[in-house]
């Protein structure tokens, strides 16, 4: 078959694209290794950028977002003895919404199966050629057997990490920097009531914690925990009374809620940038090309804001010939990429504890500076609240 774009990925960044390109009367097809089921259920990121949520209003998708999300202010920063709120409305003009990766999974797969966007679920064996030429085709294997070839005027990598898109780049043209931290998240989900307003950001001599949310209903908590933990040697009472200790249960009156723990994992904490984002007619977007740490919230941030620009700059190509936006796009697309990477890794390397005590020292020194400095302030919440797309 032929389409003007092919997409390798059904995650958000793939399916937000596709909806940009429709919106502009340039088809797609979209292939995806996992299930649609496999796909709806992933649990992600949960804090939207101010820029985000923008953007989904402005292209009808945002809706429900405004209906079950949570707008925040800010986020609290702490360590023992002290809590902060850092207010980003005020600082900087910016909200964030907590409406899960999940969530908006579900809006995008909505409005792309209501609009008879094609999507190849459960595929494999996919490859990219002729990636170098005017004429670039995807092949793979659909969930029936049968071997597919979709032949069309540029491919979109939004496959990730794993996928085959950023393996395609060729090593004589790719760069790579990578950053793997000594440590990891043991992430859960409860059916509990947040014990707080606004997510916590918890410096504590036995490790960082952190105290999100899902719903109204349902808490998502993180614990630091040393690289290679085994999830089952973490019992749910051991896990809530960690969180306790590091969140601090008991000062100055606050309280945490422990709740059933319906699901556990550990997440490692890692940095990876990956360069060109476009090599001849593959273009690459979101994880594909960069993966950050979580501590930020700037994983699908980042993917969006990748997708907003490349959607335009694939429209201009494709219906008008016009090359300047798509040899822009890697070079514009890394500004913004590097900008997070870095205050990922700030907000990271503040917050995580080590066994070097002039390290600790360093960390509180930087902490109370933010909390106690406008100017502190202000740098993390432009940078957490989002920067504008196209930054």
């Amino acid at each position: 078959m032929r389409t003007e774009v092919a997409i390798i990925g059904a995650g958000p960044a793939g399916l937000l694209l596709s909806h940009l390109l429709a919106e502009q009367g340039v088809e797609s097809v979209i292939v995806e290794t996992r299930s649609q089921k496999y796909v709806l259920s992933r649990i992600r990121a949960g804090i939207l950028e101010h820029s985000t949520v923008r953007l989904l209003d402005d292209i009808g998708l945002g809706a429900r977002l405004h209906a079950e999300g949570q707008e925040h202010r800010g986020i609290y920063l702490q360590w023992p003895e002290e809590r902060h709120h850092i207010d980003f409305t005020d600082l900087v003009g910016r909200s964030v919404w907590v409406y899960s990766q999940t969530e908006v999974t579900k809006d995008l797969v909505a409005a792309r199966e209501a609009a008879g966007q094609q999507i190849y679920y459960e595929v494999s064996d996919t490859s990219l050629h002729d990636v170098e030429s005017d004429s670039p085709y995807v092949t793979f294997t659909d969930a029936s057997g049968t071997e597919v070839r979709v032949d069309a005027a540029v491919i979109a990598g939004c496959d990730g990490s794993f996928g085959p898109s950023r393996a395609t780049m060729p090593d004589r043209v790719r760069q790579t920097w990578e950053r793997t931290y000594p440590y990891s998240w043991l992430g859960v989900l409860a059916d509990v009531a947040p014990s707080t307003d606004e997510l916590i950001y918890a410096w504590h001599q036995d490790g960082f914690a952190m105290h999100s949310m899902r719903s109204d209903t349902v808490s998502r908590l993180y614990l630091q925990v040393p690289n290679g933990t085994d999830v089952n040697t973490w019992s749910d009472d051991r896990i809530w009374d960690s969180l306790a200790a590091r969140l601090g249960h008991g000062q100055n009156g606050w309280e945490l809620t422990p709740g059933p723990i319906t699901e556990k994992s550990v997440l490692p904490m890692r940095s990876y940038v990956q360069t060109p984002m476009r090599h001849g007619n593959l273009f690459l977007a979101g994880d594909a090309a960069h993966i950050v740490p979580p501590t930020g919230a700037k994983g699908l941030n980042l993917a969006v804001a990748d997708v907003a620009l490349l959607a335009p700059a694939l429209v201009a190509l494709v219906r008008k010939n016009n090359e300047e936006a798509a040899a822009a796009y890697s070079d514009n697309a890394l500004r913004r990429v590097w900008r997070c990477t870095h205050f990922s890794w700030w907000m990271t390397t503040m917050l995580h504890t080590s066994e070097d005590p002039f390290d600790a020292q360093l960390q509180l020194s930087q902490l109370r500076w933010v909390a106690s400095s406008e100017a502190g302030a202000t740098g993390l919440a432009e940078n957490y609240a989002g920067l504008p797309i196209g930054f």
